[in-house]
């Protein structure tokens, strides 16, 4: 905690040196009077004020984004004197993008506008005479970004973007994904992989941040399988991949960063959006409800999903070697899956003045979960047995989560791209995640003998504070910097019961450990940034990131339990970002960063999950952290109709943590049988080295295609000298995805495609390969304010069937999983309500994306003026 404290005092003192004037205390530059006040006229720094001679004329103007028609606040204007070249007088856009150049004298000029994440025009000359008064109506400036679907002539967003620091698909113009969750839209993102339970991957890599409008959140704390789908695709605006976060984000995340952008409203008046969806496996309905008047805004959603007739079967087949030989243990059972989802959120912001900002917001999200594992049938062959041995179990496990999110922000701007933010975030995860099951008779397969529980409550409590600042240097570059403390405490308790029977009572099962974990965890951390526009259309972003964590954990009570002995560590993150613009609106992009991933509580947590006695897992609370260097070179380029994007990626991981199985001898039915353990391990390292592939191809002004093919290869050794847990593995991986959107006219819209994913190297074996595909069509009604589809997935597989293999010196185990999600579901939308456009500014958020077991992005464009991201906490 003292470090925390130091932490922000030196940030403080670095704020008071450098800010709000600007570094070395200049006060705020030309035209502020140093405490962020606009004067009168604002000049240029660098430029020849002295030579302006004055007049009585006067130019005034409105500049414009080109593709979002919003305006452009605080962009620089220059006037340029045409003989010389050079500016003599300059302002800078209001929040209305309005414009100003008065006292003008006779002669003839350009108007020069810039601002950092659009590219620079410059007008036609303009000839002022005594007394001229002219206004040059509304300037379009294009972002400086890659566009992947520039060809598209409805006059709809393009359905993908490149920016310089992340790629952007614009998912509220999928129809397929209508009616669903988070993990159907993820399934369209490129570089990503959703599996068929819902596990999400970037290049091959689940060590990733998954942030919510840039801020973290622990409804992904416990799964982010089960947290996407808590999301409805419907309130999804946009998914943004940042695969080389800069500094000025928490260095948590080795595969990188992904933020869930969701629809936000800049509308006056009272506004309410209507979305459901109804299926044979899934339903959903939504409400969303904007109030927004003068300066003051509210906004009120709720959302619920159910998800019932989730069915599937597995085979699992094992051997493990013993002193006596050989044990083969055979299992099947059928399983069903039923979830009620919730996500229900208050926002409020306040536009204290025209530079000042206040936002603050209060998020609940629950889960109401049952997995049924029915007729858990294990046969075992013990060594120099020749009849098996019958255990039938029915198993259900329960899995109820409950997390409350509060966060403010205040925001000040004291001039163009000068800016402080304050931020602050409350985050608890209350998970009771139990499994109950039945042992039924070997005889008749019907008589009950005993009956097993095991309760395991978690709490997951996080505080974060963080201090943001940014000023420009020059014309050309950007400084920033900043401070963040984060503490988080997380406790685990675990009981096992036995009764015997049907009916009888429950009893403490003391013959196994019933003990708790009490976690806690403080990261102290300050980063500095500066991007800088280069010579030959070079732009450099360059950073580092120093993290502090102070460990604190106990078996048992908090106060009084046993220590466990973990060292506290430092970690210094550089990362430089550099592209290039060519011609033919091609870019080139090459990046380097460090990334760190802290074990998360699922990985750590050490109650013992025998659910499946053959099958145990417990986590490893003795885990140290992961280091991971990435290394990428992208470019981007237009073809005519196509718009292809290739990457070259690389990366090592040391210390990663990673799942092993070894072998556990355990009581099944009063018979002592081996079972086999999953638990995690720091291992040696892991090498990734891969290419992806990207296009999209306007083939009419009604179709449009895009596609991805991602190919790795994948190399693990664990360097352990121990030959029961040596093991190293290498392999390829190759999967891709193809998607089609065809406009029909008259409001109706056509959408298909699919994807596939080849099977996934493992340290000590493989996950097999899956595929999915979808194919949905809607119409617009009521001019547009509502919407009918009607989307199908997967119809021609009943099941979908993964296969894989686990193998080491002492077991081997094979597995079919059957996945019946051949699904159809209808979608209705439709908005109500009186609806005005208004100016809305960009507003800070939060983010902590630190630890491994979520999956976590930021948006830190200049221009755009994002917080820093960072977002995750151990796992319950």
């Amino acid at each position: 905690m003292k470090n925390i404290v130091l932490l922000f005092f030196v940030t403080s003192t670095a704020f008071a040196q450098f800010g709000p004037g600007g570094p070395g205390g200049r006060p705020g530059g030309p035209g502020n009077d140093g405490f962020g006040q606009k004067q009168e006229k604002t000049f240029i720094p660098g430029t020849d004020t002295d030579t302006k001679p004055k007049g009585n004329g006067k130019i005034a103007g409105i500049l414009m984004d080109s593709t979002t028609s919003k305006p452009v606040e605080y962009a620089t204007i220059a006037l340029i004197n045409v003989q010389t070249k050079k500016p003599i007088d300059g302002t800078t856009a209001d929040d209305k993008g309005r414009f100003a150049l008065t006292r003008l004298a006779s002669g003839t000029y350009k108007l020069q506008y810039s601002f950092i994440g659009y590219k620079n025009r410059t007008s036609a000359p303009i000839t002022i005479v005594k007394g001229s008064d002219i206004n040059v109506g509304v300037v379009n400036l294009p972002p400086d970004v890659q566009t992947l679907a520039e060809a598209t002539v409805t006059g709809q967003a393009a359905m993908f973007e490149e920016k310089v620091d992340r790629l952007v698909y614009n998912a509220e113009k999928d129809v397929t994904t209508r009616g669903g969750d988070a993990s159907d839209v993820m399934r369209k993102v490129p570089m990503l992989t959703v599996d068929l339970d819902g596990n999400l991957t970037l290049r091959g890599s689940s060590n990733i941040q998954v942030l919510i409008n840039n801020k973290p959140s622990t409804i992904v704390a416990a799964s982010v399988a089960d947290a996407l789908k808590q999301i409805p695709a419907d309130m999804i605006k946009s998914v943004e991949v940042i695969t080389s976060p800069s500094a000025k984000y928490d260095a948590e995340g080795s595969g990188g960063i992904i933020n869930i952008v969701t629809k936000k409203t800049t509308l006056q008046g009272l506004t309410l959006d209507v979305n459901s969806g109804l299926g044979n496996r899934g339903s959903m309905l939504g409400l969303n409800a904007n109030y927004r008047t003068g300066k003051m805004g509210f906004s009120l959603s709720g959302f619920g999903r159910a998800e019932y007739n989730v069915k599937g079967e597995f085979q699992n087949t094992q051997t493990t070697k013993t002193a006596a030989g050989d044990q083969t243990t055979i299992q099947n059972a059928s399983t069903l899956t039923e979830r009620l989802f919730g996500n229900y959120q208050l926002g409020w912001d306040y536009t204290i003045d025209k530079n000042t900002s206040l936002t603050a917001s209060v998020r609940y999200g629950a889960r109401n979960g049952n997995a049924t594992q029915n007729g858990l049938l294990t046969t075992t062959y013990l060594p120099g047995v020749t009849v098996p041995l019958l255990n039938d179990r029915n198993v259900v496990t329960n899995d109820i989560n409950g997390t409350i999110d509060a966060n403010v922000t205040y925001t000040k701007t004291y001039k163009p791209q000068q800016e402080l933010s304050i931020l602050g975030l409350f985050s608890q995860n209350n998970r009771q995640n139990n499994f109950t099951a039945d042992l039924l008779s070997t005889t008749d397969m019907q008589t009950i003998l005993s009956r097993q529980r095991n309760d395991n409550p978690s709490t997951n409590r996080e505080s974060t504070l963080q201090i943001d600042y940014q000023t420009p240097i020059g014309q050309k570059q950007l400084l920033e910097f900043g401070g963040k403390g984060i503490m988080r405490q997380v406790n685990s308790d675990y009981t096992y019961y036995l009764a015997q029977g049907a009916t009888g009572d429950y009893a403490v099962d003391n013959t196994r450990s019933n003990n708790s974990l009490n976690y806690e965890q403080d990261i102290v951390g300050a980063y500095a940034s500066l991007t800088a526009s280069l010579p030959k259309k070079y732009t450099l972003k360059a950073g580092a990131r120093y993290e502090y964590t102070i460990l604190n954990a106990r078996f048992g009570s908090e106060q009084t339990g046993t220590p466990i002995s973990l060292a506290n560590y430092g970690n210094l993150v550089p990362s430089i970002n550099i592209s290039k613009s060519l011609k033919g609106n091609k870019m080139l992009k090459l990046a380097y960063n460090r990334r760190i991933q802290r074990p998360g509580i699922q990985f750590l947590n050490p109650n013992i999950n025998t659910s499946n006695p053959t099958n145990i897992s417990q986590g490893n609370p003795y885990l140290s952290p992961e280091l991971t260097d990435n290394v990428e070179l992208s470019l981007s380029m237009p073809i005519k109709s196509v718009y292809l994007t290739a990457a070259l990626f690389a990366r090592r991981t040391n210390n990663e943590i990673t799942s092993v199985r070894d072998t556990a001898t355990v009581l099944v039915n009063n018979v002592a049988q081996t079972a086999i353990r999953t638990t995690y391990q720091n291992v040696g390292y892991e090498d990734t080295y891969g290419l992806n592939l990207f296009g999209n191809i306007n083939l009419s002004s009604k179709l449009q295609l895009n596609g991805g093919l991602d190919l790795m290869h994948v190399n693990l050794t664990n360097n352990n000298a121990n030959p029961i847990y040596s093991a190293s593995n290498t392999g390829w991986v190759l999967g891709g995805r193809l998607f089609g959107n065809y406009t029909i006219g008259n409001g109706w819209g056509l959408q298909g495609g699919g994807g596939m994913m080849g099977r996934r190297i493992q340290l000590q074996g493989y996950q097999g390969s899956f595929a999915f595909y979808n194919l949905g069509f809607k119409k617009d009604i009521a001019q547009k304010k509502g919407s009918i589809g009607l989307v199908a997935e997967n119809f021609f597989n009943h099941p979908f069937t993964v296969r894989s293999e686990s193998n080491s010196s002492i077991l081997s185990q094979s597995s079919i999983s059957s996945f019946y999600n051949a699904g159809v579901r209808l979608t209705f939308t439709y908005k109500l309500g009186k609806m005005k456009f208004v100016d809305s500014k960009q507003k800070k958020s939060i983010n902590n994306d630190d630890v491994k077991g979520g999956e976590g992005g930021g948006n830190d464009n200049q221009q755009q003026q994002a917080a820093p991201s960072g977002g995750g906490r151990p796992r319950s």
